[in-house]
């Protein structure tokens, strides 16, 4: 592996950002773009005297609820203020997720294609049941993660209660690398322990503010914050380096190649944490800081045969996402790939593994949610923008000609169904092309019941209907009617045994589906029905998730 290769994945940073609806994912994604010098102003998602929406929530349905609908990219390059000159600038990948459990799945093949995470809690609720699912997902990858607590501008609960509960509910050690002083109306800052600077909060939604170094045994910190909340930082400071790991333990050593390793933090058995109000601007930049600095470049990644280390010579990758319609004047579709070695170059030949021909690429593109530039190259850690002419499913592999296959992109076992029906007989070729485009995206799942013929939608949660309601209207202008349908679960058969299987299919010929792979399902209309027929054939294997 020559130097080039070298330096150029050890500056990459791929991230997601996670947690429960309205901790401030979106928010904080804003402010990281905006250190990034991406955009000037900074939007937010809900708000009156704030006039732009957010960057990365670009779908109408999103603008108007005020959440995100679906996981967007950008990427930008970052050269924190204390780097000398002549330093080669980070560039940094991020991912804003969904925070709602029905498009949870969305957000957990998110997790599959990133090195890191940034957990995002609000000060004054806590952990709550979103952000415990998602850091079991975290903690199955091994994924380092690094705890963001939000909006200290607001009255909230105590910072060391705060600290017990983390280290409770998502089962991980914790190491505060900032701390607040006060919160809500008497917020005054945060002192940022990894630096020892303190930063002194004038709420500005829209610009930066300012720091200082000051040694906190000296009187200056009385003169900045006043002598009672001096005295009680400075006992606060003391309880943490008491009770919680070092920051060398957490965050580990400087290596020769100058990247940060060895601390509890990369081997996920520690979480730093951060205080902050993200709306405010304040102590985002430290986060961004101190994230770039320790954060683990891109990382081996584990296929069915070996692993692949990202410096190897030759390129592959794997596609965790389609996105439909980026550009509502073109019915485009395009599929994010995920770049796990080597370096890719446009308009060179690659062997897509599951159709088993070469296919070449002349636009691949790079983000900023809906902006979107044509690329050269990418290296091991992009994310690459491939047009997607209904070549692609969810986890196919790309590589210069060798058998890979990346695995843990499942799709789960639906919970709700509803039969679809065309609404608009004079519309159906727009409703097929944009059901077909919606499920390869991945925001449901279609059966075709074997009985009657009928379509079934199956998703986790109630708003992926309207989600997909209101997309098959102003997307592709079909309308589509729903009609309810009594069903427990919907789960995958095999069998080696070709008589039970047959057997099993005749006599629960009406319960019986086809998936849009042409798999079987068998969809129970009760928990009875169905260990009943767990129990009643032995030998046929029931899977809950779609890949086995």
């Amino acid at each position: 592996m020559n130097n080039s290769t070298a330096s150029q994945i050890l500056r990459r940073r791929t991230f997601a950002i996670i947690s429960h609806p309205d901790a401030g994912k979106t928010t904080l994604t804003e402010k990281f773009l905006l250190f990034g010098g991406q955009i000037q102003v900074a939007g937010a998602v809900k708000s009156n005297k704030i006039r732009k929406t957010a960057t990365s929530d670009w779908m109408d349905i999103e603008k108007q609820r005020g959440i995100s609908v679906s996981t967007s990219v950008m990427e930008f390059d970052y050269l924190p203020p204390s780097a000398a000159e002549g330093d080669t600038p980070y560039k940094v990948n991020i991912l804003d997720t969904p925070g709602h459990q029905d498009f949870a799945e969305d957000t957990y093949r998110t997790l599959t294609a990133v090195d890191s995470a940034i957990i995002v809690v609000d000060s004054a609720k806590g952990v709550e049941a979103q952000t415990r699912k998602l850091m079991e997902v975290c903690r199955m990858r091994n994924t380092p993660v690094i705890i963001f607590v939000n909006k200290m501008d607001r009255e909230g609960r105590d910072p060391f209660e705060l600290l017990d509960e983390l280290e409770e509910e998502l089962q991980i050690k914790v190491r505060p690398l900032s701390w607040p002083i006060n919160q809500g109306a008497k917020f005054k800052g945060v002192y940022n322990i990894y630096e020892s600077a303190l930063n002194l909060f004038t709420p500005d939604k829209q610009r930066v503010t300012e720091k200082y170094s000051i040694d906190i045994n000296t009187s200056d910190l009385d003169d900045h914050i006043g002598e009672d909340d001096a005295s009680r930082l400075r006992d606060d400071l003391e309880m943490i380096e008491g009770i919680y790991p070092t920051i060398a333990d957490t965050v580990g050593e400087r290596t020769d190649n100058g990247t940060i390793s060895g601390g509890g933090y990369h081997t996920a058995e520690v979480a730093p944490v951060f205080f902050g109000s993200a709306l405010n601007n304040f102590g985002v930049q430290e986060l961004l800081d101190c994230f770039v600095e320790i954060a683990p470049p891109p990382r081996p990644t584990k296929a069915l045969e070996r692993m692949v280390q990202p410096e190897e010579e030759k390129f592959s990758g794997f596609i965790f996402k389609i996105t439909a319609n980026i550009d509502p004047n073109h019915r485009s579709c395009i599929a994010f790939c995920k770049v796990c070695s080597g370096k890719f170059v446009r308009n060179q030949p690659y062997l897509h593994i599951g159709l088993g021909k070469t296919v070449r690429f002349s636009s691949p593109t790079q983000f900023l949610a809906q902006r979107k530039s044509t690329i050269e190259e990418a290296w091991a850690g992009d994310i690459v923008g491939l047009p997607d002419n209904g070549i692609f499913k969810i986890g196919d592999t790309l590589t210069e000609g060798e058998q890979l296959h990346f695995r843990g992109l499942p799709s789960f076992s639906p919970e709700m169904f509803k039969y679809i029906e065309n609404d608009d007989p004079m519309k159906s070729k727009q409703f097929q092309k944009g059901l077909e485009q919606l499920m390869n995206e991945g925001v449901a799942q279609l059966f075709v019941n074997q009985f009657n013929g009928r379509r079934i939608v199956g998703t986790v949660g109630q708003l992926q209907f309207e989600v997909i309601q209101y997309r098959l209207e102003n997307e592709y202008n079909a309308k589509c009617r729903w009609e309810p349908v009594h069903l427990h679960k919907a789960c995958w058969i095999e069998s080696d045994n070709e008589a039970e299987l047959e057997n099993f299919k005749k006599r629960k010929y009406q319960y019986m589906a086809k998936d849009k792979d042409g798999r079987d399902v068998f969809l129970a209309d009760s928990g009875y029905v169905l260990s009943m027929a767990q129990q009643d054939f032995e030998h046929i294997k029931f899977h809950f998730t779609s890949e086995f």
